[in-house]
Parts: C-alpha cells; sequence; structure tokens
C-alpha cells in the first residue's frame, strides 16, 4: 500500500469507530489546547510587559531617598533628607557611562484654559529628562538648560491633557494656567501608554524644575534645591552593576554617611528587574512543559490502549493481509499510520480549540494574547512524536501475529 492509500484506510477504520476514536484523542486535545492557551496567554503578557519596560528606558537608574532613622525610630520610604540639583550635577560629571541624568519633582495641579479645566500631574524636570526616559515630544519643541536655570514660564503637555483640554485644536503656543501661574505650551510629547502599574502616562504635564519649585508646587523641604526622584540612563555597552555602584558611593560621600552605616537612598536598576522577570519567565516556560509533557504521556497512553483493542478486533483481517502476501512491514506501517493519523487529529482539534480559549481568556480577563505561528508547528510535531512513540508497540505486535493463529482468531 502507498502513503495514501495507508492513510485513507486509516481514517476509515478511526470513522468505523467514532466515538472510541474521538475518546481516545481526548487527552491529546486536551493536552494540547491547554498548552497553546497557557502558552499564548503568557507570550501576550510578557510583550506587554516588555512594552512598559521598555516605555521606561531599559538602561534606566532610578535614585530615591530612603528612609530615616531617629533614636532607633525608622521612618517610610522617602523619609530621608531629599536629593538635590547638586547631585544630579555630581552624577553627570563624575559618574563615567552616564548619558543623561535628571533631578524630577511632582505634584497635582489644576489646569485652566478657555473655560476648560483638568487636573494632571505636573512634573518639574531637567532638559535631560526626556532622554533619559526615552520620551520625545511629538510636535513643538522641548524647555532648553537656559530655560530651567532662568525659570522660564514653558510647559510640555502629555497626550491626554492636550485632548481633554484642546480637544482637535493646536496646543501650541496657548496659554494655560497652571494652578495660579500663567505658562506658555512649547510641546506635546509623543503617546507614552500605561505605566507597569497601570497609571496613564500621558496624563502629565512637564515644566523646568526650577520653574515647579519657584513657582508651582512651594514645597519646604529643608533643602536647597531638592529632588524627589533622580533619573540617570546608562549608556548602551556600559557595565550597569558598575555604575551603579560608582553612584552609590559618590552619594554615600556626599550624604557623609559613616562606613558600614546603612544607605538612606535606594538606586533601583531596571535591568535587574528585566532580568528577574526573564528567569521567572523561564521557569514557568518549565512548568508549562511539564504540564505538556504529562498531558501527551496520559493522552498517548490513552492512543496505545486503543490501538491495542484496535489489533485484537482486527486479528483475523490482519491474518488475512498476511495470508495473500503482506509484508510484516506493511501491517506495522498500517497501523502506526492510523496512531499518527489519530493523535494529528486531535492535535489539530486542539490547536483550534486552544487558540479559541486563549482569545476567550484574553476577552474575559482583558489579558494579551499572543499566538505565533510555531506554536502550530509544535503541536502537530508533539502528536506526529506521540502517535509514533505509543503507536510503534501495537503496530509491531500486529506486524507479529502468526498468519494461521490470526485466521483462527475468534
Amino acid at each position: 500500500m502507498n502513503l495514501m492509500s495507508a492513510i485513507s484506510v486509516a481514517l476509515l477504520a478511526l470513522r468505523v469507530n467514532l466515538l472510541r476514536s474521538v475518546l481516545a484523542m481526548l487527552g491529546i486535545i486536551i493536552g494540547v489546547s491547554a498548552v497553546i492557551a497557557m502558552v499564548s496567554v503568557t507570550e501576550g503578557a510578557k510583550r506587554a510587559m516588555e512594552e512598559r519596560i521598555a516605555s521606561f528606558g531599559a538602561n534606566l537608574l532610578v535614585i530615591r531617598p530612603g528612609s530615616s532613622a531617629f533614636g532607633g525610630r525608622r521612618g517610610g520610604a522617602g523619609t530621608a533628607t531629599f536629593m538635590t540639583d547638586a547631585d544630579v550635577e555630581a552624577i553627570r560629571s563624575e559618574i563615567p557611562g552616564i548619558v543623561a541624568v535628571s533631578g524630577e519633582m511632582s505634584g497635582s495641579q489644576p489646569m485652566v484654559v478657555a473655560g476648560e479645566n483638568w487636573t494632571t500631574n505636573v512634573q518639574g524636570v531637567h532638559s535631560d529628562y526626556f532622554e533619559a526616559r526615552d520620551w520625545f515630544v511629538e510636535s513643538g519643541r522641548a524647555f532648553t538648560p537656559a530655560e530651567v536655570r532662568s525659570g522660564a514660564r514653558v510647559i510640555m503637555i502629555g497626550q491626554t491633557v492636550a485632548t481633554e483640554l484642546f480637544g482637535a485644536a493646536d496646543p501650541l503656543g496657548q496659554t494655560v494656567r497652571v494652578g495660579a501661574v500663567p505658562m506658555e505650551v512649547i510641546g506635546i510629547m509623543a503617546p507614552k501608554g500605561q505605566s507597569s502599574w497601570g497609571s496613564d502616562q500621558d496624563d502629565t504635564v512637564f515644566a523646568p524644575i526650577t520653574t515647579t519649585r519657584a513657582r508651582l508646587l512651594g514645597y519646604q523641604l529643608g533643602v536647597r534645591d531638592p529632588v524627589f526622584t533622580i533619573y540617570a540612563e546608562v549608556a548602551p555597552g556600559t557595565n550597569v552593576s558598575h555604575a551603579v555602584a560608582d553612584i552609590e558611593e559618590l552619594l554615600r560621600i556626599r550624604r557623609n554617611i559613616q562606613p558600614g552605616a546603612e544607605d538612606d537612598f535606594s538606586v533601583n536598576n531596571l535591568a535587574e528587574f528585566i532580568r528577574a522577570r526573564n528567569e521567572t519567565e523561564t521557569q514557568l516556560g518549565v512548568l508549562l512543559a511539564a504540564a505538556a509533557v504529562i498531558s501527551l504521556l496520559v493522552g498517548g497512553i490513552g492512543i496505545m490502549n486503543i490501538m491495542l483493542v484496535s489489533v485484537t478486533e482486527r486479528t483475523r483481517e490482519i491474518g488475512l493481509r498476511l495470508a495473500v502476501g503482506a509484508r510484516r512491514a506493511d501491517v506495522r506501517n498500517q497501523f502506526l499510520i492510523e496512531s499518527v493519523v489519530l493523535c494529528v487529529t486531535g492535535g489539530i482539534a486542539g490547536m483550534a480549540i486552544g487558540v479559541a480559549g486563549a482569545y476567550g481568556i484574553g476577552n474575559l480577563g482583558d489579558f494579551p494574547v499572543s499566538i505565533h505561528p510555531a506554536i502550530a508547528g509544535i503541536a502537530i510535531g508533539a502528536a506526529v512524536f506521540v502517535g509514533l512513540f505509543f503507536g510503534f508497540y501495537p503496530a509491531h505486535r500486529a506486524s507479529r501475529l502468526d498468519p494461521i493463529e490470526a485466521l483462527r482468531f475468534e
């Protein structure tokens, strides 16, 4: 028999015992569909996380004041002495491999223009902030270092603020009252999307940090030129761990921290977060692979049982084939092909159910879903392997039957 004839006979044999064939395929269907659904949802979440991390900048260091300690009592995070503009300049000039560094301080302020109002987050930053955060102007321009030094009344607005205050009108050149201070819109930021904790990054306004301190927020923080957070971008190819160590050493000196004493600041490395995330995803991938192997193992055992039953039921047919000249290899191949067809059919059904299930989970839970075309090849390849592996023993057993004894079988 040629291959097409063998496949035709296999399909006929499966159709004759349709219910039994479906039950035999059930393990393969469940295993393949579950793995495709889990992998698709996991891959979608991974890509969404990568996009959110990229929105911050993979080489970004975030430096914040830590907790203070007074007489054995410890305050919460951020209660230590604030960083200052002088710290920003020291990091810029003394730490090798830093390509952009900016301080940041922020607060909520109402914005009013032509009868429209919108309360948003106003961030006072240095001009390097946008390079450090990989966030650039879509239209207009950014403020200059000279405007930061002079405390110019200029702002750059996010996409959400532009829509809420101006609708379809062009905001550039318009005067907006931020709190009680009139400010000129000089730029509109490129869309950034949600942050990793779900907040709208486009619902924000940027102003020179000097203007923000002097005119908008007016915080009295006990230090000159304070900043809440420092963002520093490390040049590509630079050892991030070395840059972190250099910054920590510099700040310990500047903040008079004695040897052996605990730091009252933190330097957070997003690259470390990415590495930890990748390790977690690797472990999750191993667990998914283990679940897939177990599911396919159970399905393969079911296939073997059904094929053994089929061999028993068709003993006289096998004897007749051997008696009229069929080779033992022909009989073995026939049952192997039936096993593979059974598994591939189950794999295709499982793939369809898995894809539908992945999109269903995504719609119900508002999860991102990513289905890679390679998943289909993996699913079919795994089904073929299971069919060959678990179908070999029944096929070999059928090929070794004695024709005379097989013809006598009742």
